[in-house]
């Protein structure tokens, strides 16, 4: 069993504009599927993965709505939708109930596309209202090859907003990308998750097994950040790091059975 915790995919009728926007923002990073469902489908078959976590991002309040309505749609067996809210909507905390009354288990917040520190002292009724509801919420951390700094989630930022977070938070590319010297100062003595999104030929061999050793796999959970990435990759890099099997399971999909409870 392998679940890939970091997937993005769009509706059909846009995919292929968001995946050349997002890739022209990126620098010219070249997407490993169509960006639709679909495909993401046909590359997890191929990469041996049995269930995605795929992660919604609404940039601006208008959007909030019908990217949640998208997301939710596409759950399946292999599916499992996370929700999005626009941090600025003023109707950011009543679309918070709205993805719990649809089912979703999480959310996921991209400081970079949504313009907010995620140690905004604004964002503290948000990260409340989620922690009331039992969602996970998980976090873009780190640099973003699309932007230039100063970022909205280093480490140290991410530290202080776990102070306001009561349910399980992620962040996303081994607690924060490029900035792995910072991760293991500031987060890996707190209990957050990180997932592994994006970490093959970005995360040097030796860091990735010190923040391993550091925080432990207990809280490691498998991603790619498909389809910037394909699974295989990420996978690829981990078998690299001699873990055991029993750690492997754990990262593969233990640890993110247990946090969305299935």
């Amino acid at each position: 069993m392998i679940i890939d915790f970091h997937t993005h995919a769009f509706p059909e009728k846009i995919a292929k504009g968001a995946i050349e926007k997002l890739s022209f923002t990126a620098g010219g990073l070249i997407p490993q599927t169509d960006g639709t469902v679909a495909g993401l489908k046909e590359l997890m078959k191929k990469d041996g993965i049995d269930k995605s976590v795929t992660l919604a991002i609404a940039t601006n309040e208008n959007q909030q709505k019908a990217v949640n309505d998208f997301i939710k749609s596409q759950e399946s067996d292999d599916i499992i939708p996370f929700g999005s809210v626009y941090p600025w909507a003023p109707d950011a905390l009543e679309e918070l109930d709205r993805i719990k009354e649809m089912g979703m288990k999480g959310i996921k917040f991209h400081p970079e596309y949504q313009s907010f520190f995620v140690d905004d002292e604004k964002m503290k009724p948000l990260y409340k209202k989620a922690s009331e509801l039992g969602l996970i919420i998980l976090f873009h951390a780190g640099e973003d090859i699309g932007f230039p700094a100063p970022y909205h989630a280093t480490p140290e930022r991410l530290r202080k907003a776990a102070r306001w977070i009561d349910s399980p938070m992620v962040c996303a590319h081994w607690g924060g990308a490029n900035m792995g010297e910072e991760v293991i100062k500031h987060l890996c003595d707190i209990p957050v998750y990180f997932d592994t999104a994006f970490g093959y030929a970005s995360m040097p061999k030796p860091r990735a097994q010190r923040i391993l050793d550091k925080k432990g796999v207990d809280w490691f959970l498998f991603g790619s950040d498909c389809p910037w990435h394909a699974p295989s990759w990420d996978l690829g890099m981990l078998e690299t790091l001699g873990l055991s099997q029993e750690d492997k399971e754990k990262i593969f999909h233990k640890n993110a059975e247990k946090l969305l409870q299935i």
